[in-house]
């Protein structure tokens, strides 16, 4: 059977060559003779995979030496306790509310510090981005709480709020990786794998070295501390090793790809193809403000309930997989992470071309 078109939003499509590479590699790791899953994290083998992949995540994102990168577990959600409870000084944390994750991450929050939603766009179902340009920033607060890019709702910030100075934390689980950025405009990045980076089971922090507290309440446990993984080369404990592998090869497989410019070209490209299909299509219709627009998640929809869902079934069918939005929302969502090809978009616009006239017919 031929491998399909995966759009789904996380775990996500990864690059066919990582995975051949990664099958070649199963048995026998460039003859150390037993597979990447079996050897100690402590061997000279191992320690060289992590050093690479940190080297080359550093490279395609140009992070400066005083910001550490770390390899970690437990998904962005648990990154929603542990930002507030490491960046915890006056206790006091800003959130722009723009999708459920954002919501959660606000949550979890209050459950250590105040946090205080200064923007919502929960008014429309989450589909804008809020005007931020006169947002009102906490004098206290320790940082400013974003979701970059939302991948239920389908939106994106295309501009940061000015934070007045303050800390700017960033969940980027949905859209590192897809473009360049500046690292040094936050002071904490943090993203599950599954989307662009690799299988899930891996997160990445990257921090700025002087926000890592030297000391922490004693309620705090180790493993929910920083500095902890930061004094060890993400290697306190055992880290996802085989994930850490695969994040690896993604990363190179971006850099052989002319790095993060390059695959910026290719994704504006992807989302154009199906955003002005969208545009002028009679039949089915995006859902978030255009001026918005995710690069990596495009949502849309018809008038109809049982046209959504005959939709659906004949995409399966022909081939294209995971379509069906997210349960709170509904619809149809086609995530288009780096990973997808730009011939997996243009059969998808087909497809719908097709059925969009066979329901006029």
């Amino acid at each position: 059977m031929k491998r399909v078109y995966n759009f789904s939003a996380g775990p996500a499509v990864l690059p066919e060559d990582v995975l051949k590479e990664a099958a070649a590699e199963m048995l026998n790791y460039r003859d150390s003779g037993m597979s990447v899953m079996e050897m100690s994290h402590r061997s000279k083998v191992y320690e060289n995979i992590i050093v690479q992949a940190e080297a080359d995540l550093r490279t395609l994102l140009s992070i400066p030496d005083h910001y550490k990168v770390l390899f970690l577990q437990g998904g962005a959600s648990l990154q929603f306790a542990m930002v507030p409870i490491n960046l915890m000084k006056n206790k006091v944390a800003d959130f722009i509310v723009t999708g459920q994750w954002a919501k959660k991450a606000y949550q979890e929050a209050g459950r250590y510090v105040k946090a205080n939603k200064i923007a919502s766009s929960e008014d429309t179902t989450f589909s804008y981005i809020p005007d931020l340009e006169d947002v009102t920033v906490s004098p206290d607060a320790d940082y400013v709480h974003i979701c970059e890019n939302n991948t239920i709702y389908g939106t994106r910030f295309t501009k940061h709020p000015d934070t007045k100075g303050k800390i700017l934390v960033s969940d980027m689980s949905s859209c590192i990786l897809s473009e360049p950025i500046d690292v040094t405009t936050y002071g904490l990045i943090y993203a599950g794998a599954q989307k662009n980076i690799g299988p899930a089971g891996t997160t990445i922090v990257i921090i700025r070295e002087d926000l890592i507290p030297d000391e922490l309440p004693e309620w705090v446990p180790t493993m929910m501390q920083y500095k902890t993984h930061a004094e060890n080369g993400s290697m306190y404990n055992t880290p996802p090793t085989y994930g850490i592998y695969l994040c690896g090869k993604v990363f190179q497989w971006l850099l052989q790809q002319g790095g993060l410019e390059a695959i910026q070209k290719i994704n504006i490209a992807k989302a154009a193809l199906l955003y002005d299909y969208l545009d002028q299509s009679k039949l089915f219709k995006g859902t978030v403000a255009k001026q918005d627009r995710s690069l990596m998640n495009v949502c849309f929809k018809t008038d109809h309930d049982e046209i959504d869902s005959r939709f659906l079934k004949e995409a399966k069918l022909a081939g294209f997989e995971n379509l069906k939005g997210h349960r709170s929302v509904g619809g149809m969502r086609a995530s288009i992470y780096n990973a997808m090809p730009v011939e997996g978009v243009q059969a998808l616009v087909s497809f719908m071309r097709e059925f969009e006239n066979n329901i006029k017919s």
